[in-house]
């Protein structure tokens, strides 16, 4: 497996600056920091949502480039690769790559996509393919094109966001929880007690309108000292917290997971001195859709990306995940089905076969947090390349 055991190189966060440009990184940095210190749950999901670039802001520390542990340094190999490949190409293809590594520092981006990509042309090469970057090299829709003995596909690299599925968006209930907390910690002084507030919101939570608008309704509900308020987009009803040993202490989270099971938004503000507890449980009015967001990004990939006239292969990396989520996902069978059934539709016929990772694959987790052999892969039995050879190493999956 590539990367599978890889050795930190002190100049690689030297180079990857470089590569990137000391005045983009810097400022990048400055505005990641920003964003680390805008609340403790914001600040969090920053955090994990860029750890890539944290990783290597660490590394150009040689204190801290000794302490490196294995998702790190596999993330300094990733680094590498990038280094590697913009000295092998020409001028045209190496701005190109530049540019992906601009486009991934910039507002929301991440450095994900670009890694994925590299990733992926290492897993292939690990299999004993050619692996050529025509996206770079020659502007082609696809990505990567392979090559051994005789035989030819195309590889497509995609990266989806798990917020995509979520009818709540966990960067929007991180936001509100922050803003909330501090006026919920006054109220908890003024009225011990413990208290869960059980919210439904049938349109999701997405956007900041919809998370001030949302604030504003739990924080009447609690002045008026009502006990329920409900309209068409929110159904707020607060209840005693009657989760046994309810105190607020470390089993206190998982007593809670528990019971409102693994899609809830969940919140706890506590006030130590006074034993005061104040939970918030979230729920959208429909489940969580990630494995069809997945599959709707393959079949746009598949209709605009791959030419046809070889046999196409899709990669995603499904990102915001945490790994209970990626667990289910896989476990339930339900990210597999959704994608078997996509290929039985007319837009993949054009696909031999497709592949999912996550961060647990890139950072090196061991099943069962991370898929067995790097990622999940699914055949299309009806595509006449599956009977090739050549191409079984990059198809196979279990039936």
């Amino acid at each position: 497996m590539p990367f599978a055991d890889p050795r930190a190189d002190a100049s690689v966060p030297a180079a990857f600056v470089r590569l990137v440009g000391g005045r983009a990184w810097a400022s990048r940095l400055a505005d990641l920091t920003r964003r680390a210190q805008s609340g403790p749950l914001s600040g969090r999901a920053a955090q994990q949502r860029h750890a890539l670039e944290f990783v290597l802001a660490r590394a150009a520390d040689p204190k801290a480039a000794a302490k490196l542990g294995t998702p790190e340094r596999r993330v300094l190999a990733f680094a590498q690769e990038a280094v590697r490949l913009a000295r092998t190409l020409p001028e045209a293809p190496r701005a190109r790559l530049r540019a992906l590594l601009l486009e991934g520092l910039t507002g929301e981006a991440t450095l994900i996509p670009l890694f994925h990509l590299l990733r992926t042309a290492a897993l292939h090469r690990a299999r004993g393919f050619d692996v050529t970057f025509a996206g770079l090299a020659e502007e082609a829709p696809y990505d990567l094109r392979l090559a051994r003995d005789g035989v030819t596909a195309e590889v497509v690299c995609e990266t989806v966001s798990a917020e995509e599925g979520r009818p709540v968006h966990r960067g929007d209930w991180c936001a509100l929880v922050d803003r909330v907390n501090p006026e919920l910690q006054t109220w908890l002084a003024a009225h011990p007690g413990r208290y869960l507030l059980k919210m439904t919101l049938p349109e999701g939570l997405d956007g900041p309108d919809k998370a001030a608008a949302l604030e504003a309704r739990i924080m009447a509900l609690l002045a008026e000292e009502k006990r329920q308020d409900a309209s068409a987009d929110a159904v707020l009803k607060l209840d005693p917290l009657m989760v046994a040993g309810a105190q607020a202490g470390a089993g206190l989270p998982q007593r809670l997971r528990e019971q409102f099971g693994p899609e809830a938004h969940l919140a706890v503000t506590a006030d130590p001195a006074g034993g005061s507890v104040f939970v918030m449980a979230a729920r959208a009015g429909r489940e969580n859709a990630v494995a069809q967001a997945v599959t709707a990004r393959m079949r746009l990939a598949a209709e605009s990306r791959l030419t046809g006239s070889v046999p196409g292969i899709l990669s995603v990396f499904v990102d915001d995940l945490e790994r209970s989520e990626w667990r289910m996902l896989r476990e339930t069978l339900e990210l597999e089905g959704a994608v078997r059934r996509f290929l039985t539709e007319p837009a993949g016929r054009r696909v031999v076969a497709a592949a999912c990772a996550s961060r647990m694959e890139m950072f090196g987790m061991a099943p069962p947090d991370a898929a067995a052999d790097g990622e999940l892969r699914f055949r299309n039995p009806s595509h006449p390349a599956c009977k090739v050879t050549a191409l079984a190493p990059a198809v196979t999956s279990s039936e």
